[in-house]
């Protein structure tokens, strides 16, 4: 009889998306490396086009997170009314249309990543309520009566300077 070993999915070393053997390339697998082993909150920056919602889910498939859920959200293509109830979810009857409670977004990354693309155009209106997650590890589902704790990394993209848009007061600075 033969034996045959089989390797758990975090056994085995992901094979990379990333294209290229130029210097730059072999920097940024350098960098994705060292962050996916360090759970912290990621920012990711470039130019339309230039592959960052690649670049996060590299540094998810690196991570411990790698077999929880990897979640994008693309904060531009969500109406500014739509946007809380999409990340942190709804209770039934919390407005208009709401028939159901719904999960939201970092409720199903939880254990996993989530990717908040085109961070920059996140409403000014919802950063506190990112600010929490980020500080707390807590979100409020809309119209809920208390917060929960979700365990989930963020990886934010922009092609914007959020530095500039903290100092003109349309990006929270914290």
């Amino acid at each position: 009889a033969t034996t045959r070993r089989v390797t758990k999915r975090s056994d085995a070393i992901p094979e990379s998306t990333l294209i290229g053997t130029s210097a730059a390339m072999s920097e940024l697998r350098r960098m994705i490396e060292a962050v996916a082993h360090v759970d912290a909150t990621v920012l990711v920056t470039g130019e339309t086009g230039s592959g960052k919602e690649v670049v996060a889910r590299e540094i998810h498939k690196y991570s411990a997170r790698n077999n929880a859920n990897f979640v994008a959200v693309n904060c531009a293509a969500i109406p500014e009314n739509l946007l809380e109830s999409e990340l942190f979810g709804h209770e039934r009857g919390a407005f208009t249309g709401a028939v159901a409670t719904k999960k939201g977004k970092f409720a199903v990354a939880h254990g996993g990543s989530i990717l908040l693309d085109e961070i920059g155009e996140m409403p000014i209106s919802i950063q506190p309520k990112l600010l929490r997650v980020l500080q707390d590890s807590m979100i409020e589902a809309v119209g809920a009566t208390r917060s929960h704790e979700v365990n989930v990394r963020v990886i934010a993209a922009t092609n914007r300077k959020l530095e500039e848009m903290s100092e003109q007061g349309t990006f929270r600075s914290d």
